[in-house]
């Protein structure tokens, strides 16, 4: 590890202590994380932001959302990079295993019901209005934001331009590109239900960033990481990441139910809206270069969507 953050963690964020041993973690695409242990045998993960820096957000989200969900414990950070060198946030460590891991050993609805309800207590934390964060006073709206930013609007011309823009041609046909506008010009007015609606959405709810331990049998959610996504609107923004790829039965089952169980709510047509809410992902998806670890899959999920 870096001189500088070393001298951070053992002098300003762990005083006393002295780390003696590193180990990068897995699981980090835009930041990257480096398991910490001191001499005192206590663990921590410290979170490197290498591209947008989102330190302050991740920070206030984790504080205001750790009487509600399980979240690693925030034990210091450097929001600016002043002190460290760089922007970086030094949260406990956590032990679990991710749930796609877990997934692909055993169908669990046990879990299911576990993250589902975990996904109907974060949609309980409302905000003021819709809209994206305004940095750490977690504000919806923003130097950046139009008054009345309403993030459920205008898929249809979203999805317009990320097909002009982006790199959808020679992956997706010239027919399958009309079929999409015409499935986001169909979805995009049933959208407008959700309008107004202002509580936590995690935006990048699935099973690589949710840790679960073993409990009685079965398992049990430890920890809901990486929430630099996070915004104001629709739960039903995390159902469609969940719901994006195929699940186990019995563990997807369980997921609706706990949601269902736990207060979420989930309208009649809840699916096709969550699948019209997730398209906003997958045609951003479409902008990236064609070798981006998303790219193809986003091309082979909106194939399944048309052909659904």
């Amino acid at each position: 590890m870096d001189r500088s953050l070393a001298h951070w963690a053992e002098t300003a964020a762990l005083p006393g202590r002295r780390i003696t041993a590193t180990r990068t973690l897995t699981g980090g695409y835009s930041n990257d994380n480096t398991l910490l242990t001191t001499d005192d045998g206590s663990r921590y993960v410290l979170r490197r932001y290498l591209k947008a820096n989102k330190c302050a957000l991740e920070e206030a989200i984790a504080r205001r959302v750790a009487t509600v969900v399980p979240v690693p414990e925030v034990i210091a950070s450097d929001p600016t990079g002043e002190s460290a060198g760089e922007p970086v946030l030094l949260s406990a460590f956590v032990p679990g295993r991710p749930v796609g891991e877990i997934l692909a050993e055993t169908d669990d609805p046990a879990l299911g019901r576990d993250v589902g309800a975990t996904l109907a207590r974060i949609g309980s934390i409302e905000f003021d209005a819709p809209g994206f964060f305004a940095a750490a006073a977690l504000t919806p709206g923003g130097a950046l934001e139009p008054d009345g930013f309403e993030p459920v609007d205008g898929l249809d011309l979203f999805v317009d331009r990320c097909l002009r823009e982006g790199n959808a041609a020679g992956h997706l046909t010239g027919a399958e590109q009309d079929a999409l506008r015409r499935y986001a010009s169909d979805v995009a007015p049933e959208l407008a239900a959700l309008k107004g609606s202002r509580r936590l959405v995690h935006s990048d709810f699935n099973p690589k960033n949710l840790l679960a331990t073993e409990h009685e049998g079965g398992h049990r959610l430890s920890a809901v990481l990486d929430w630099e996504y996070a915004f104001s609107s629709s739960p039903l923004v995390d159902i469609g990441n969940m719901l994006r790829d195929p699940r186990p039965p019995a563990y997807l089952d369980g997921f609706l139910a706990g949601f269902r169980d736990a207060g979420g709510d989930l309208p009649p047509n809840w699916r096709r809206l969550s699948q019209g809410l997730d398209l906003f992902a997958l045609a951003d998806f479409l902008t990236r270069p064609p070798a981006h670890r998303y790219f193809q899959r986003s091309v082979t999920r909106i194939r399944d969507l048309l052909g659904a």
